[in-house]
Order: C-alpha cells, then structure tokens, then sequence
C-alpha cells in the first residue's frame, strides 16, 4: 500500500517558557559564560528534536535553530561580515555575530527588515565585493548533532540561493550574476559535504518564488538549481516555497530537483489549479503543506482529509509529504499552557505541538483509514462550529456598522496645506520639531510594578499612582532634553497592540502564546476571535494627565487598525479588510474622545502597514486601498487643528509612497538608520508634500549615536525634503533601552537638531 509521510519545515526556537530568549539575554547581560550558553542552546535545540520525533513526524528539519535569526546565520556561514565589524577571517566568533545583530559601540548594527509578509524580522545580509568563503558547514554541523545524539535523520534546512540573494544588499543589478557565481561553490561545496555524509534530504526555502519575478529570474533560478544537481546528484533537494503560490509553477515543476514544497494555506486555490492543469512529475515528491503554519486555528480536519484525497488523484501517496503551510515558528509553542481562555476559544486553537499532532494525525488517517482518526477529526469540525455559532461572532450592531461604511466622511476638511498652517498656529513649533516615537524605558520597576497589579498584589490605585509617578518623571526629564512635542511614556502598556485588544471587545490573550519578532524580542500576539467593538475610552487618561504636567504639546498614542490587525492572529472566517473596518471604527472613536479632552496631537502608529502588503504585485492596489480606508476611517473625523501623525517601521517606500501619501497624515515617521539613509532615495523622485521625520538613529542597538552621526543623517534628508516639513526623531520607541542610554542619545539628538537649525538660519 502507498503511504504519505509527515514533514516538518520548521520549529519555534524560543522554547515552551522561552527558555531561549532568557539564555540569550543572559549571556548578553554578562550573566551566562560562553561555554555554558553554548551548552544551555544545545540542550533547547536537541530537546525540539526529539519533541517532533516524539509527535511522529518522518522528516525532522535540522539547521532551523539559531541564536538570533537564520539569515544571519547564512551571512556568517558564508563570511560575509561587514568590513566595520572587523572580522579577520575564518568561522565568525559569538562577538561579532552579535554584534552584527545588535551593533556596539564602534559599528552600527546590521540592516534588518520584516521576512516577507510576516512580523519576523531578519537580519539583512551586506555584500561589500569581498569574496565570500565558507567558514564553516553548519547544515553538516546540525545533521551530524541530530543523528549522533538522538539517532535522527534531519533534514537539513538551509535558505535557498536565491532567496539569499535577493534578500541580500550592496550589489547593482548588473552585479548579480557575479555575486551569484561566487556564492556557488559555497554552496556546491555545502551539498557535496552533506552527499559524502550520507544525508539523503535537505530543504531549500526559496520563499522568494512566490513573488512576482520575472521570466528572465525564473532562468537564473533554474541554473542555480542544475548547477547544485550536477554537483550533488545523490543528494535529494526539496524545493520548499511559502506564504503563496508560485506564478511559474510548470517553470518550478521542471527544476533538476527531486521534490517542491507548496503552501496549500496561503496559495490553495492556484495552486492546486496548477497541479490540475499541467499535472506533477512522477519522479518527484510534493510537499503539501496543508496546515496553516502562520495562524492559530485548529485545521478542519475533515475538510483537510478531502483535499488530500483530492491531491492523491493528481500525485502518488507515496511521493506526497504533508506539512505545515510554512515554518512553525510564527506561532506559539504549545496550548496546553493556556489554562485561562474560554473553552470555546481554547478548544479552536493549534499552536505549534497541535498542529505536529494534527498532521500526524492526517497521515495514521490516510494511511491506515481515516476511521482510525475519526474522533480526531469530529473534534475538530465540532470546535470549529461551536466558535462560529458564538454570539460574540454575531454581533449585528457591528456588522451594520461596517456594511454602512460609505455613511463615514473619510476625509479631512482641509487639505494638508491648509491644515498646517493653522496646527502651526494653535502648536507654534519651531524649524526642525524633535520628538520621540511614544515608548520609554520599560524598566525592571515598570515591569514589576505591573506584575503586582495583574496578580492583584498592588490595587488599582495603587498602580495608576505608579504610573503617574512615571509620567511626571519622563515629561520633566524630556522637557530638560529640551525636546519640541512629548509623549507621556507608555508606562502601562506591555505592548502596543495587546494594550488597545484587551481593552476592546472580540479580543483573547494568550499566557504563554509567545512567537519571536526579532532577536530575544518575543510578543503575544492579541486572538481577534469575535467581532471588534469600542467598550470605553483606552488612553486618555495617561495622555490627558500629561498634558497636564507642561505647556508644549503632548501626543496622545494609540496603535492603528492595520497595525493591529497584522500584529494579531486574525479570525479566519471574515476577509480582513472587514476586520480591519471593525478595528477601524472602534478606533475612531478613542481618536475623537482624545481629542474631545484636549490632545491637540494625536499619533496612530501603522509600523505594520508594509508587512501585510501581498507579495504579489498585483494584489497589492487591493491591500493598500482598504488599509488606507481604515487608516483614514479611524482618523478622519478631527478638528483641522488636530494634528494626525503616524509611524512606520522597516519599509521599503518606493513601491507605495503614494499610498502612504494618500493616508492623510499630517506627520509620518519613518525608520531609516539603519538602512544608513538609504530610505531617503525614495523621495528624490516623489514629491512628499506632508510632515515627515526620518529616524535619525537606531533604537534597537544599546549604542549612544554621537551628535556628529545624526547631523549627518538629518542633512541627507533635508537634500530631499523641505526644512518647514521635516521633523527629528529616532528610528522607533525607546521601550526596550536603558534609561541612561536613552537621555544620552535624546541629549545628542536635540544638539544635532540645534546645530542644523543654527546652519539653516545662516543661510
């Protein structure tokens, strides 16, 4: 009898409890010494190994474990380690990985940027026309720990080449195929050496490929791939995309490689209307992946049975392996830590362990008679029901509210121009505003303090008067930085988007529903479970009680709808823009309570904007025109001396600039440093005609940008914006810094700020 196999693409790193990102950060802190780290991530790593050996999963993924990010990983392996970082050659010390990742005193960190369409960011390797060289083997490395310590037969997972390369910085384009034929022999060399050791499988990601490439790409890609069969032609590769389908599917079907992965979650429909239309090779093997690996539902798994039974009438069993739709790192470890959620959201949920389960599972099911599984699978459809039927998804007052959306003004009375004059009137700022992002340091105390409160230790008062304590703080210590518009710290918020869910209906949190975003940095994503609505005011008084404290003006901060809808996991069962819309409509109403008690300045940060944009072009108009709608339906309705300002993290602009334009906001700020300012090309060729503040450094490295780095930023900017537009501010929130760090680099800001000023004036 034919028999499908069970796959895995991809495992979380940070452990049931993070155990990964409390090593991490203790070796960072000085706290772990470097034997004992290496030990400590040994043990995590091997410990997932055999979990997913445990859930009976076939093919075991190795080389999917990193200390910080994989991409990173890959640009070590092939000694492409940035000239200011001072490597002298040879594998790359824990030091200047790190130090690549997080930057230190002398080099500024790394470029690093969402993965894709997902809140993942990676680590952006930099070609600087260095011959790269393997320092060392680490998929050979991983395979060999696998099988020698827990009798495993990994399948090695490595980033594709030309993912890697496309994904890469410092080359023109016409450099490519040089950069790509000094990176194949690493990579020849890597499969020879995984060949000679007997491995049979490994996995290339190429992600990149269900994007929109062209042909003359498709090529390239197709003699990467002949070039590594012919040197490794023992050796089985598995092709894997996600996240969509793939446009050149019987271009892909034809690559000299023995299997394909395909996302049958994110790219169902085409991509099962390919297989339909041009067939699959009967020499190789399909990956299906079939559980959706970047949400948090439980699959329907009757449904899932049917689609399988489907695909077996285009592809043999035995040549099929089923699989998560993508890496499993995008959703928390386990379920069964989350002991206080509502049963009927509970029992809907999957989280990386149910999901093993789930597509162990589907297998003993087609394998051995789906009857063997039948429990499993009226669970699931049952779970499924019972959440659907809930009146929390059937709020009728909510749903009129979005089918009537046209009844909203979506529009600013005065155009932008119009506005600013009389903002200016009301807010007198001067030439060059410096401001801050929202957060400050979130300290031990900060973080203590609230602890106590959500374990009913310290009552409410008692933590508001905490909080307070913060505010006045932070206002006083900002106003001596000398900076043009506060903002009153965030102190009670835990994070951005988890702060507004749980104060707005059809939101569930999570204990321990950690996923990493970048680095140790780890947040629980809000459940969007049912339909969303405003229940009462969520900021106000923070931002009413600063105001309070100073005569300059004080922003009142709240995180917009797209934001939160890609930060959350997302109810699967309404298209998301009408989430959105929900989120949007709630939203407006905190904006016009904000400004009902005073705040003059209101900012609704969207740094998710970009990630939720398609990765095919020509669904992107689509995206955009309903994530602008939301954007304005939340803030459209304010006086014309309310000033809307925004926040971005991580984009690459030129490709929607006019949308962001279209967004409306009076002052948009925007990370930059650590692109090293090359952002700022894209409004050489647009006309931005807003407000609009180009970080001027990077909040996600403890180093101190001295005053002379910021002039020089803020100066390459004004090349190209005009000075009556341009305001000064770092790259994001100060959340994560230290305090001392913190004022050192706002002191050196301001001074840069004054200094460009004074040149101005002088001219």
């Amino acid at each position: 009898m034919s028999r499908i196999k069970s796959s895995n693409l991809g495992y979380p790193r940070i452990g049931e409890n993070r155990e990964w990102k409390k090593a991490l950060e203790a070796f960072w802190a000085g706290k772990l010494e470097e034997a004992d780290f290496l030990k400590r991530m040994e043990q995590i790593r091997l410990s997932h190994l055999q979990k997913q050996k445990d859930h009976g999963i076939d093919l075991i993924p190795v080389g999917d474990f990193t200390f910080y990010d994989h991409m990173l990983d890959m640009a070590v392996m092939f000694g492409l380690v940035p000239k200011r970082f001072r490597h002298e050659g040879g594998e790359v010390p824990l030091h200047i990985y790190f130090s690549m990742a997080r930057g230190n005193q002398t080099a500024v960190a790394c470029e690093m940027t969402k993965w894709f369409n997902t809140n993942y960011h990676y680590i952006v390797p930099e070609y600087e026309g260095v011959q790269p060289t393997l320092t060392e083997n680490k998929p050979l490395k991983a395979y060999r720990e696998a099988k020698e310590k827990l009798g495993i037969q990994g399948k090695p997972v490595i980033v594709g080449p030309y993912t890697f390369i496309k994904l890469s910085k410092g080359y023109e384009r016409a450099q490519l195929p040089a950069f790509i034929l000094q990176l194949m022999p690493l990579y020849v060399q890597i499969l020879q050496e995984l060949e000679q050791e007997g491995v049979e499988w490994i996995q290339f990601d190429e992600p990149v490929l269900v994007t929109s490439i062209s042909k003359e790409e498709m090529e390239t890609v197709a003699y990467i791939y002949r070039q590594l069969h012919e040197a490794a032609p023992q050796l089985c590769i598995m092709l894997q995309t996600y996240f969509d389908y793939a446009e050149w599917y019987p271009e892909l079907i034809d690559l000299p490689v023995q299997g394909i992965g395909l996302d049958f979650a994110y790219g169902l429909e085409k991509n099962l209307e390919y297989i339909k239309m041009y067939g699959f090779p009967a020499d190789k093997v399909l990956g299906v992946g079939l559980v959706d690996g970047r949400n948090v539902w439980r699959s329907d798994l009757p449904k899932k049975s049917e689609l399988i039974r489907e695909i077996t009438g285009y592809v043999s069993p035995d040549r099929i392996w089923l699989q998560p739709s993508c890496s499993l790192l995008h959703v928390p470890v386990s379920v069964k830590h989350e002991t206080y959620l509502e049963p009927e959201i509970k029992n809907a949920l999957a989280f990386a362990d149910e999901k093993l389960d789930e597509i162990a599972a589907l297998v003993k099911g087609f394998n051995h008679g789906f009857h063997t599984v039948s429990e499993r699978l009226d669970n699931s459809r049952a779970a499924l029901r019972q959440l659907a039927q809930s009146p929390v998804r059937n709020r009728a007052e909510v749903h009129r509210s979005v089918e009537n959306l046209q009844t909203h003004h979506l529009q600013r009375n005065l155009p932008f121009e119009e506005r600013r004059k009389k903002q200016q009137d009301v807010l007198k700022l001067p030439l060059l505003p410096t401001t801050t992002i929202g957060s400050f340091p979130q300290t031990s105390e900060v973080r203590q303090a609230r602890r106590k409160w959500r374990k009913g230790e310290w009552t409410g008062e008692r933590y508001d008067e905490f909080i307070r304590k913060q505010i006045k703080n932070w206002i006083h210590i900002q106003e001596e930085i000398g900076l043009d518009v506060l903002v009153h710290g965030e102190f009670e918020r835990t994070d951005m988007v988890e702060f507004f869910g749980e104060k707005l209906g059809g939101f569930a949190f999570t204990q321990n529903g950690w996923v990493q975003s970048y680095g140790s940095r780890c947040v629980r994503p809000p459940i969007i479970y049912g339909d969303v609505e405003f229940l009462e005011p969520m900021s106000v008084k923070e931002s009413v009680f600063a105001q309070s404290l100073t005569e300059k003006p004080v922003k009142g901060m709240i995180t917009g709808p797209v934001t939160i809808l890609n930060w959350s996991f997302v109810r699967d069962d309404l298209p998301r823009q009408q989430v959105a819309w929900q989120i949007a409509l709630a939203l407006r109403k905190e904006v016009e309570a904000l400004e009902a008690s005073g705040i003059k300045m209101i900012q609704v940060d969207e740094p998710a904007l970009r990630e939720g944009l398609p990765l095919k072009k020509s669904s992107r108009k689509e995206y955009l025109d309903w994530a602008v709608k939301a954007f304005r339906l939340t803030t459209s309705s304010v006086k014309d001396t309310t000033q809307i300002h925004t926040h971005m993290c991580y984009c690459e602009f030129h490709d929607f600039i006019d949308s962001i334009s279209r967004l409306d906001a009076d002052v948009i700020s925007i990370e930059t440093s650590r692109s090293h300012g090359e952002l700022v090309s894209a409004f050489t060729d647009y006309d931005y005609d807003k407000g609009i503040g180009l970080g001027v450094y990077d909040i996600h490295s403890p180093r101190i940008p001295s005053a002379d780095e910021i002039i020089a930023i803020i100066e390459r900017g004004l090349q190209v914006l005009e000075p009556e537009l341009f305001w000064v501010n770092p790259d994001c929130g100060l959340k994560t810094r230290g305090v001392e760090e913190t004022v050192a680099s706002l002191k050196n800001m301001v001074k840069a700020t004054q200094i460009v000023r004074n040149r101005l004036s002088e001219c």
